[in-house]
């Protein structure tokens, strides 16, 4: 792994600069690609835009930018896109500062800024070095999300296919499961969900093998397998049904004959259940069974001392006398079968019969 500290005059950063949908942003006499693929779309604001600006102006200091140095000798900007195309587009005249254009300013005030030296960083090394190094980067300061580092690491033609599903706002995958999704696909979140569920958690491992694949066809059709079985599974869309790992869910139940018309039926007398407290739990307990995902309503202290004072301290399963300590509230009648979480229904045993009842 090799680091080094440059400075770079804007004059050299803005040779040949380009920037078209057709053939993206670059610059530093064509050798720097500013906007990789990896990288989010043009984000700044008017006023952080000219905020750059101004500090360029004033010969404040900027931040220091990373770039990463290709095999070929080219360059990718890990960090600083932003402030870079903000001063590539001044000084191409595309908008003005103080109701001037760069055009408009004094030769010595262009010289200024032209022989404004930017502080960068330039990094090479093999596919993890470069990953731990990013990581470092982006925990000092630097504005990648996870799953933008990775596409640092996996760049090629399955990431850039990938990303034309996955990461353009109105994207493919927004249109048919944004309300199933949450984060946005520019910050590359829909993207690391799709990943996250068909690598079972690992990534990194699913990009490697991947990346130089023509296509990403196999993760495109994938997702929408799961968003056809939720639809069709679960027809009647309701606000707790985003941000669920519908991926672990797909996988583990997309051969079993489920019914929908019964599933809705249990998922709306669940939804009046004031006991459940957690109701976006609720699609995964109606296929699991599990009642820890729907975290049922507790008995108060006052319920379970009151239960405990009527019992005498003696648990209602082995006969035995505890201390209040060391016994949990029960439901008599259970909570499965229709029992409420009130002081009627609430019974007091010691912690052994709890537990050996609930495993049951």
């Amino acid at each position: 792994m090799e680091i080094k500290l440059h400075t770079i005059p804007i004059r050299e950063l803005f040779n040949e600069y380009t920037n078209s949908d057709e053939e993206g942003v670059t610059g530093y006499g064509g050798k720097l690609n500013i906007r990789p693929k990896y990288q989010r779309e043009f984000v700044y604001k008017d006023e952080q835009r000219d905020a750059v600006i101004n500090t360029v102006r004033k010969n404040y200091p900027l931040n220091v930018m990373y770039w990463v140095k290709n095999e070929d000798g080219t360059f990718e900007v890990l960090d600083g896109q932003q402030r870079s195309i903000s001063i590539c587009e001044y000084v191409k005249g595309m908008f003005s500062i103080d109701h001037k254009l760069f055009n408009n300013l004094t030769s010595d005030e262009k010289e200024q800024i032209l022989n404004y030296e930017l502080m960068v960083y330039f990094c090479e090394g093999n596919d993890s070095e470069k990953l731990a190094w990013f990581e470092i980067v982006n925990i000092a300061g630097a504005v990648l999300t996870k799953q933008e580092l990775r596409n640092a690491v996996y760049t090629g033609p399955w990431l850039s296919d990938a990303k034309r599903q996955f990461s353009k706002t109105n994207c493919a995958a927004a249109k048919i499961a944004s309300k199933y999704l949450t984060g946005t696909a520019i910050r590359q979140e829909y993207l690391e969900t799709a990943l996250d569920w068909i690598s079972a958690g690992n990534i990194k491992k699913y990009m490697s093998e991947h990346q130089h694949d023509h296509t990403a066809n196999e993760l495109w059709t994938y997702f929408q397998s799961i968003i056809t079985w939720v639809n069709s599974t679960f027809p009647n869309y309701r606000k707790e049904m985003k941000g669920l790992d519908w991926g672990e869910l797909y996988n583990t139940y997309k051969n079993k004959n489920l019914d929908p018309v019964a599933l809705e039926k249990e998922i709306t007398r669940l939804m009046q259940d004031d006991d459940v407290t957690n109701k976006k739990g609720i699609y995964t307990y109606v296929l699991t069974g599990e009642e820890k995902h729907l975290n049922i309503r507790t008995f108060s202290e006052n319920m379970k001392r009151e239960a405990y004072e009527r019992q005498k301290g003696i648990c209602a399963s082995c006969n035995k006398h505890f201390e209040y300590s060391g016994m949990e509230g029960d439901h008599i009648d259970p909570w499965y079968s229709g029992g409420k979480t009130n002081a009627e229904n609430c019974q007091m045993l010691c912690k052994s019969c709890n537990r050996r009842k609930a495993g049951k």
